[in-house]
């Protein structure tokens, strides 16, 4: 199966700086309408509406129903063409058989950017895909953005633009940071938002775009790679919208700027029946879709862990310079571990050299394991650990430290520790702890200082190798 399913009205857009430029509108939106604003509480429109009056978002909000009676003393206005004035973005939360009309009075009132929540098109059969192109038809003649529908939308957690129709009650939103999410499925968006923000990882924008009628993963990924406040995108994709080729050429101009990460959905044929009966999409072959991937530089994972597990890596750590990896650990099982993960994937780990040994044993006790990985053992204390990772950054592209928090003399200090000797050597330091109360008090504090903690070896060395194949590709 081809990778090419529909063009979008972005793929007919002659000028790729027009793109970009009609793209930062839904992150930055001066002015917003509501359209569907409920005056009931629990209606989706309500806590899309309460997003922006209660989120931070710093624009103007206006709340648009047909019953004029104001929302929580706010003014409601019964229809966009009785807005004070012509707003950057639309945010549609009604019924799907609504949709076309609410568009074509958007357009009549100049409004080019819309977000449709609302589903029932194409995800649900002949009837949903034929007033699926309706909307499409409205948006191409009338040169619309359109994000959906069926979809959540957008967050950005700088602008505090929030289409989401979950409410902050129940799905928290994650602080500002680094990763871009991408997800065509906005159920998984939602929870793996509400997972970022419960593990404190940080994100820039978050985007789920459902059907695609206007504005696909091409797109997105044309805008985020010149987006200042993204240093990875992170993605979740059912069946590419765009053009295969074009989705190949923005895929691989994103990856020479910064790590696109791919979880693709739907690769079995059980998964790909789900597929066309969610989002509407042609998931394609798997193998076609992985070498799509493959050819245009992105790395592509296999399920959410791997996926932010090697997003937070690119986001807060400086890419090695090779592939010299040295494991530094005080439980020798657990090196065992991160040992056998690294030789199946082609990671040699080769000894210190003497200089470092020399330098080691000199203060080391004679027990102590100087090989790769380098055993402290279980009475490891934070100074041990310090000298070996200050000598063996020195000539290693990167570091694993497996920490076993609960033997009796290691302390608190060393995060600090970690944290002050991989920043002054400018090397990447991957962390691996596991364990109960204390031991999350200090992977809280790593990870705090920028260090991302893997709960197992084989997650660390998996994401190093992820690191070094991305830094020798885009060479």
């Amino acid at each position: 199966m081809p990778l090419i399913t529909n063009f979008s009205l972005l793929d007919k857009l002659i000028h790729m700086s027009e793109a970009r430029e009609g793209l930062s509108v839904f992150f930055e939106p001066s002015s917003v309408a509501v359209i569907g604003a409920s005056h009931e509480h629990e209606k989706l429109g309500r806590v899309v509406l309460e997003n922006f009056l209660h989120g931070g978002f710093r624009g103007r909000v206006y709340p648009v129903n047909p019953n004029p009676v104001p929302i929580d003393g706010i003014g409601v206005y019964q229809s966009v063409k009785r807005l004070p004035e012509k707003v950057d973005l639309a945010v549609i939360v009604t019924p799907a058989n609504t949709v076309p009309q609410l568009l074509k009075e958007c357009a009549d009132a100049g409004i080019r950017h819309v977000v449709v929540v609302s589903s029932g098109f194409s995800e649900t059969g002949k009837a949903g895909k034929e007033l699926e192109d309706e909307c499409r038809k409205i948006a191409e003649k009338n040169k619309m953005f359109v994000i959906g529908p069926n979809c959540l939308g957008v967050y950005d957690s700088s602008s505090r633009v929030d289409t989401l129709f979950l409410s902050r009650s129940r799905l928290g939103r994650p602080k500002d940071g680094g990763i871009a999410f991408i997800s065509q499925s906005g159920a998984f968006g939602a929870t793996m938002l509400d997972w970022m923000n419960d593990q404190d990882v940080g994100i820039s924008k978050f985007v789920s775009y459902g059907n695609g009628i206007g504005v696909n993963e091409a797109d997105l990924l044309e805008f985020l790679a010149d987006d200042p406040h993204t240093k990875v995108i992170a993605s979740y994709i059912e069946g590419v919208k765009s053009d295969g080729r074009r989705f190949m050429e923005a895929a691989r101009k994103a990856s020479k700027k910064k790590p696109v990460i791919i979880l693709k959905g739907g690769k079995t044929e059980k998964g790909t029946a789900a597929v066309a009966s969610h989002t509407g999409s042609i998931a394609g072959s798997a193998r076609v879709y992985s070498a799509a991937f493959k050819q245009s530089g992105v790395i592509e994972v296999s399920d959410w862990t791997e996926l932010f597990d090697i997003a937070r890596a690119f986001a807060s750590q400086p890419l090695p310079l090779g592939g010299k990896l040295l494991i530094v650990t005080d439980a020798g099982g657990f090196g065992v571990m991160a040992a056998d993960e690294a030789d199946r994937r082609g990671i040699e780990l080769k000894d210190p050299s003497e200089r470092v040994t020399k330098a080691l044993r000199a203060s080391m006790p004679s027990y102590v394991s100087l090989h790769n990985p380098m055993d402290l053992t279980g009475d490891a204390t934070t100074e041990r650990y310090e000298l070996a990772l200050e000598e063996g950054i020195k000539e290693y592209d990167g570091i694993i430290a497996i920490t076993i928090f609960q033997v009796p003399l290691l302390d608190k200090r060393i995060a600090s520790s970690i944290a002050a000797i991989a920043k002054r050597h400018q090397k990447p330091v991957l962390c691996c702890a596991a364990g109960g109360e204390f031991t999350r008090s200090i992977v809280r504090e790593l990870e705090g200082n920028g260090f991302p903690v893997y709960s197992t070896p084989e997650r660390a060395v998996r994401v190093f190798d992820a690191m070094t194949r991305y830094a020798k590709a885009s060479q």
